[in-house]
């Protein structure tokens, strides 16, 4: 049986004390790519959020990357989120600083210190989506595209096991949202596993994939032709 990156048995997702999702099931094997889909408001979201440790697992039972979801503690959140790269629907990419200088900001905070090492880590990232001539740009001098091929550079710059994207074509016109899968689904085929939260379903049906769908207060798999 093959490892898995993402284990969750009888899982029940709270939000201020509401149930957003209950008794979930789900194991994710490495080199995966799954969607998550469901309307504003089922819990796509609130699903992702415990995922890396911004909601707190209090039933069920969860790891990720060999973290205990319900045993985490605040301290160990940032070493989770190393072993995790999330990418955002609004890039969240500093908007004082250059493309640069937003990678070398997240090396330094993770620990890098080599400065030739940190520069050749984010020459590998930035070529890797495209992005590598664009350096010196700031966040407003890019595209919404161009920011979210950055955003996905930096998710890639400590190595994760899992890249969980909420909503990454979210702010994009379609065009640009096929790009942006296109760079998503070469870090899939290179083996990393993807988890991806969207409502976008043209995007599903161009690039199928295994598709999980929140609807009242549950998480179930979807064949394709019924997203």
């Amino acid at each position: 049986m093959s490892e898995t990156v993402l284990s969750l048995k009888n899982v029940t997702i709270y939000q201020s004390n509401k149930v957003v999702l209950s008794q979930i099931n789900l194991d994710v094997t490495p080199g995966e790519f799954l969607y998550i889909i469901g309307k504003t408001g089922t819990g796509k979201s609130s699903f992702m959020k415990t995922l890396y440790g911004d909601l707190p697992l209090t039933e069920g039972e969860g790891n990720i990357v060999g973290f205990d979801l319900k045993k985490l503690t605040d301290n160990e959140i940032p070493f989770l989120r190393r072993k995790i790269g999330i990418v955002f629907q609004d890039f969240q990419l500093l908007p004082d600083r250059s493309v640069f200088e937003n990678m070398l900001f997240v090396l330094k905070a993770t620990g890098w210190k080599d400065a030739s090492e940190m520069k050749a880590k984010i020459d590998s990232v930035l070529e890797s989506v495209g992005m590598l001539g664009f350096s010196s740009k700031m966040p407003h001098q890019l595209s919404g595209g161009e920011q979210q091929r950055v955003a996905i550079a930096r998710a890639l710059l400590n190595d994760p096991e899992i890249i969980l994207a909420d909503e990454p074509t979210g702010n994009l016109d379609p065009q640009t949202s096929v790009e942006v899968m296109n760079v998503l689904k070469k870090i899939n085929d290179s083996g990393r596993t993807i988890i991806m939260a969207t409502h976008d379903y043209a995007l599903i049906m161009k690039f199928p994939s295994k598709t999980l769908k929140c609807e009242d207060n549950t998480i179930f798999e979807v064949v394709q032709k019924t997203v």
